[in-house]
């Protein structure tokens, strides 16, 4: 079955890109369906061809596509599955991005800079998308980028109900790698009731992923350290940062990120720093390469796959992250 319907009114249906075709198929499994039937391929010269092989009239379609590498032709396949959506008469369509391409490019630090993030918004409104779902933007800010409901779902609980197992909450420090994430990072204090803590960086904006830690501010000394963030990408900030912690008397370093970009060298970074574990989710593919003994990977799965569900049944997607109803 390759829909589901409720009686008389609506049908939800499920399109997944060729980006992930793994995270799709364990989404659909927790929805108790099968996702739609596709043609996707590539002409020689590149272009992508995309045909929907049943009838999407007058449904409720959620497109999913992780943006990862090759990163372009996947967003530019992904709006290519909505327009044809939209040009089949599908009723509502939802893009679901669990990581949201171009996301660090959401405003403009020195003059001549684009801002890629909105621009992004702006090509899936033009393209037919009613509403977006992502999980973990690098800036909140960015929801206002798009003219339209968006989902911003967070991975916190899923990464939180594993490290309550393993810690010793009464010597743990939540610790934010920089400023940029003392919000979040507050609400992982809260939750675990532990103290926070954060470093004071600066970057070289003439030079990419390059980054310098200043000093830690909070209480780090004897204890263990969670250290949070959005985004592992080439994880310079997240192993500056936890040299900077074992510096001032940390025990030890566990690092919890949503997104496992994983650039080069972040691997080989990761492996021989002195954290004792990295944990993520499968909001992006790793290859065999890049999993090393110290990584943990959770699944986003089912916190999508409910969503989806409050979205189609017109219930409250803040409800899976605050109990409200």
């Amino acid at each position: 079955m390759s829909g589901m319907k409720q009686t008389g009114e609506k049908q939800l249906m499920f399109f997944s890109g060729r980006a992930y075709p793994e995270l799709a198929e364990e989404v659909a499994s927790h929805l108790g369906i099968d996702p739609t039937p596709t043609t996707l391929r590539d002409f020689a010269n590149g272009e992508i061809y995309a045909r929907y092989l049943e009838s999407v009239r007058g449904c409720d379609a959620f497109v999913i596509q992780s943006h990862t590498g090759p990163i372009n032709k996947w967003i530019m396949e992904q709006l290519i599955m909505v327009d044809a959506l939209k040009r089949a008469s599908a009723k509502r369509i939802t893009v679901i991005m669990p990581f949201f391409g171009y996301a660090r490019q959401d405003k403009k630090g020195r003059g001549r800079e684009p801002i890629t993030a909105r621009l992004m918004a702006d090509l899936f409104k033009t393209a037919g998308a009613d509403r977006l779902m992502s999980i973990d933007l690098h800036t909140s800010q960015i929801q206002g980028f798009f003219d339209g409901p968006v989902d911003h779902l967070f991975a916190m609980p899923v990464l939180v109900d594993y490290l309550k197992d393993k810690l010793d909450l009464e010597s743990t420090t939540v610790v934010s790698p920089d400023t940029g994430r003392v919000r979040l990072s507050e609400r992982w204090a809260d939750t675990l009731g532990t103290p926070l803590a954060f470093i004071h960086k600066r970057r070289d904006l003439d030079v990419a992923n390059q980054v310098k830690v200043n000093e830690v501010v909070g209480k780090v000394r004897g204890r263990t350290c969670v250290l949070i963030d959005d985004m592992i990408d080439t994880a310079g900030t997240i192993c500056k940062a936890a040299e900077a912690l074992y510096e001032q008397g940390a025990t030890d370093v566990i690092v919890a990120a949503t997104h496992a970009v994983f650039s080069d060298p972040a691997v080989d970074r990761l492996k021989n720093s002195g954290i004792s574990e990295v944990i993520v989710t499968n909001t992006l593919p790793l290859e065999e390469e890049k999993r090393f003994d110290k990584l943990t990977v959770l699944s986003i799965a089912p916190l999508i796959a409910r969503a989806i569900s409050e979205v189609f049944n017109d219930g409250s997607v803040t409800s899976l992250f605050e109990g409200d109803t």
